[in-house]
């Protein structure tokens, strides 16, 4: 006897296409093709050996989103067409205001992939009883510690030093050791190490106040730094002050940060923002640390300025190029740290984000 149950419309998501926000149409979408599953399966795999398995199990816990349709959306445009027939829309940078909301009489809810909804008319989607659903991205919060590490292995010269004990490596690193007179002083340093840094007390220079920016400021008030910024727009006071941060001019910031971060997406405006003149301007032996875009620096001018001494170190991810080159010159250099474009890792960031996701808005859904 056939079923009288209604047959349920598989709900229709609409995503900003995004490399990482691809894994929605791979955990919700029965459409999704085969290749498109494997690639992320091996993009996985070192971190979740059992990618599929772990789909599975999350497909368990949201009957009401799984099977879904989701589509991928390139433009404002594309976004705004598809949005009469949309239950949910995700996303990253495309804006969303009171046109989108006008346009989605049967949307539920808007996910941010972000924890800032800026670009989303919040008031508009209020209105018509959308709701704004944000996460606090795992990813954003490992840049910010990845930035850390970097700043702490050339302050306190870790990846120079870590592991060198003995006379012979203390040797071939530039250091004879001469006992101090134990019977007077400490023997703290007894390798003689020069250059050490405390992060306490100075200032680090942050370059876009964005999300992992602010994640980099709420990490160095907690080693007591002083936190100046510079962006396009300054933010409100309330904010500034919430984030003990301090504006400052681009060259004012240069001149006087001891640590210097570049946090900027990439666009045609922030290519070689730290040119051979912005270089120039740095304090003497002030470091950068960028954990978002190597091409934010002109490659050029960093090595000669490396090489001149006025840059005093740089930590760096991801890589200029991927795999980076053999015999890299920038690599050559003592007081540089460039690690292999792991900052956001390890994958279960993303998972555990889009585990958080998908099981809040199955639950905007059903109700």
């Amino acid at each position: 006897m056939a079923s009288t149950q209604p047959i349920r419309a598989r709900p229709l998501i609409l995503v900003e296409d995004d490399p990482f926000l691809r894994l929605m149409p791979v955990i919700l979408d029965p459409a999704t093709p085969a290749g498109m599953m494997a690639a992320f399966a091996d993009f996985m795999a070192h971190d979740e050996p059992d990618f599929i398995g772990w789909c599975e199990r999350l497909r368990a816990y949201v009957p009401g989103l799984w099977p879904a349709q989701v589509r991928l959306i390139e433009t404002g445009e594309e976004l705004l067409a598809a949005l009469p027939h949309a239950d949910i829309a995700m996303v990253e940078s495309l804006p969303f205001g009171a046109r989108e909301v006008a346009a989605a009489p049967r949307l539920k809810c808007i996910q941010k992939y972000g924890a800032l909804p800026r670009g989303i008319d919040q008031a508009a989607c209020a209105a018509q009883g959308i709701k704004v659903l944000t996460i606090r991205r795992r990813a954003n919060i490992a840049c910010a510690e990845h930035a850390f590490a970097l700043i702490l292995a050339l302050a306190r010269k870790v990846h120079r030093y870590g592991n060198v004990l003995s006379k012979t490596p203390l040797a071939a690193a530039g250091h004879t050791l001469r006992p101090f007179e134990r019977t007077i002083t400490p023997n703290g340093n007894w390798a003689r190490v020069p250059g050490l840094k405390s992060l306490h007390g100075s200032t680090i220079g942050i370059i876009g106040l964005g999300e992992i920016g602010r994640e980099i400021a709420s990490r160095a008030r907690a080693f007591e730094m002083r936190v100046v910024y510079h962006q396009r727009t300054r933010l409100p006071a309330a904010e500034e002050q919430a984030l003990g941060a301090t504006y400052m001019s681009l060259d004012d910031l240069l001149a006087g940060s001891d640590w210097i971060v570049p946090q900027l997406p990439a666009s045609p405006e922030t290519r070689h923002l730290l040119d051979a003149n912005r270089l120039a301007r740095i304090k003497p032996g002030a470091a950068i640390v960028n954990v978002s875009r190597p091409d934010a620096m002109e490659r050029e001018a960093l090595i000669d300025a490396l090489r001149s001494g006025r840059l005093g170190g740089l930590g760096l991810d991801p890589p200029y190029e991927a795999p980076g080159r053999e015999n890299d010159e920038l690599t050559a250099f003592d007081n540089v740290v460039i690690t292999p474009h792991f900052a956001g890792s390890p994958r279960f960031n993303a998972l555990d984000d889009f585990e958080e996701i998908i099981k809040g808005l199955a639950k905007e859904i059903t109700t």
